[in-house]
């Protein structure tokens, strides 16, 4: 298998999905010439041609708006917006129209569209670069939101999202777009929407995360093996919403404690929910009270206090460690 970055894995699955659906299309800010902002696209307009790899305007609305139009006349529309922190202009056409049309036309119409936005800090952008807004879609009725956190789940869950029938927002976590290589199969591999992941066994205590912040989270549980003989699970979300709430539930069983990390501000994130699943599912299996790494409730901070903001490794550490010690 060959090794590649997220950025490649992802162009892989566009490549392959365009190659053998031709009702797949790709539009958005820069993806054909230019390749994308990131380069996830790069090349698919010279394989697929401008009708295939469509150029837009700066203007996520229409970019949306132009995709539900697209996927109820029968395409798939894979719609990109060059930050997460811009796509809230999408949020009335995804919102009113594509999250409901099929519950509005009792089942005549579908929209099966994926928007793409790379997500999250960690590359000392500027403003408007960075937001972790997953909450916002995971709360809207309608939408499925899903969030890999390394090349080989990105590429299998970008090609489950393609195929949905209904409307995927997919973040792509542009601190790891880069950040390490990951063996990804040429032949085809997908991941159900809807699935979380155990990626490490333990019997202490369960960390929980998805996106970016999976890397501090597997490091903090590598050291609290190393040195203090604690043995952590590992679960990856991988879909934010529908939150596949068996795997964790049943780990906290197993463990007694947990601790949450996502880089969202704290207030009302997807943390506050998972929180209410495990207190509603595993509340006679706790053993100390859950707790909850994350942003802050501030507008992500500029490049000079963004390290500050992120939920790293130390801050996993400490939280676990009180945890540990209740």
């Amino acid at each position: 298998m060959a090794k590649m970055t997220m950025v490649q894995a992802i162009n892989l699955a566009l490549t392959q999905e365009m190659e053998k659906d031709d009702s797949v299309v790709v539009l958005g800010e820069d993806v054909g010439v230019d390749g994308g902002v990131f380069r996830v696209t790069d090349g698919l307009i010279g394989k697929f041609g401008p009708e295939r790899v469509i150029d837009t305007p700066l203007a996520e609305s229409g970019i949306a708006g132009i995709s539900i139009g697209m996927a109820v006349y029968g395409l798939k529309p894979v719609c990109e917006m060059q930050f997460s922190g811009f796509d809230y202009l999408a949020f009335h056409q995804l919102e009113s129209h594509a999250a409901r049309l099929r519950w509005r036309s009792q089942g005549r119409f579908r929209v099966p569209m994926v928007m793409r936005a790379p997500y999250g800090g960690g590359v000392r952008a500027l403003e408007h670069h960075s937001e972790s807004r997953e909450a916002y879609w995971a709360h809207t009725p309608g939408l499925k939101m899903v969030i890999p956190s390394s090349p080989r789940n990105a590429r299998a869950l970008l090609v489950s999202a393609i195929r949905d029938p209904d409307p995927v927002v997919f973040y792509e976590p542009k601190a790891v777009y880069r950040a390490f290589r990951e063996e990804v199969p040429e032949a085809e591999e997908t991941i159900p929407i809807g699935r979380s992941q155990l990626v490490r066994e333990g019997r202490d205590v369960t960390l929980i995360s998805y996106g970016a912040t999976m890397h501090p989270v597997l490091e903090a549980a590598s050291l609290l093996k190393e040195r203090d003989g604690v043995e952590a699970e590992v679960v990856d979300l991988l879909t934010v919403s529908p939150l596949d709430d068996s795997l964790f539930t049943q780990s906290v069983k197993k463990t007694g404690r947990a601790v949450l990390v996502h880089e969202a501000p704290r207030s009302f994130g997807p943390g506050a929910e998972i929180v209410a699943r495990l207190v509603e599912k595993s509340f006679l299996y706790l053993e100390a009270p859950i707790a909850r790494v994350t942003g802050f409730d501030v507008i992500i901070p500029l490049y000079q206090r963004e390290r500050e903001y992120m939920p790293g490794t130390e801050r996993i550490l400490r939280a676990a460690r009180e945890t540990l010690s209740f």
